[in-house]
């Protein structure tokens, strides 16, 4: 951290936590991060971003804080599409600002890192990937 900014509680006026353009800044940012292969499979899945998961998806899934969803994919993945099922809404990745940035402040771990776990895991949602599976696609991007 910046000395000026430990020794000068001033310097702190313009910092702010980011924004949802920021964010999903960020998130497109670690999207083209992962492996290429992985990417070009992801075409349809749309990312969005938003400060917390909507009252009816918390109530759906039974969480009781909005703090406790960092992120959320909604769609048909990718085993379960069949050419005969009609079209629906497009697959998303949604992304939690707040409750991303709250789990940061409480983690030693970097946003960039937290951003790109949330998204590897909602994307792998999209795939039926095992954890394995999405972790060795997370140390990929390292």
């Amino acid at each position: 951290m910046s000395e000026n900014l430990l020794s000068d509680p001033l310097a702190w006026d313009g910092v702010k936590a980011p924004s949802l353009a920021d964010m999903e800044t960020f998130a497109r940012a670690a999207f083209q991060n992962l492996p290429q292969t992985f990417r070009e499979l992801c075409e349809d899945v749309v990312i969005r971003v938003d400060d917390f998961a909507t009252d009816d998806v918390l109530k759906d899934l039974g969480i009781e804080s909005e703090f406790d969803l960092l992120g959320l994919f909604q769609g048909v993945g990718l085993p379960f599409q069949s050419e005969s099922a009609p079209s629906q809404f497009p697959n998303m990745v949604w992304l939690y600002r707040r409750p991303i940035l709250d789990y940061w402040a409480e983690h030693d771990e970097t946003l960039g890192a937290i951003i790109t776990h949330v998204l590897v895991h909602e994307i792998g949602h999209h795939f039926g990937l095992s954890d394995d599976d999405m972790e060795a696609i997370e140390e990929a991007t390292t």
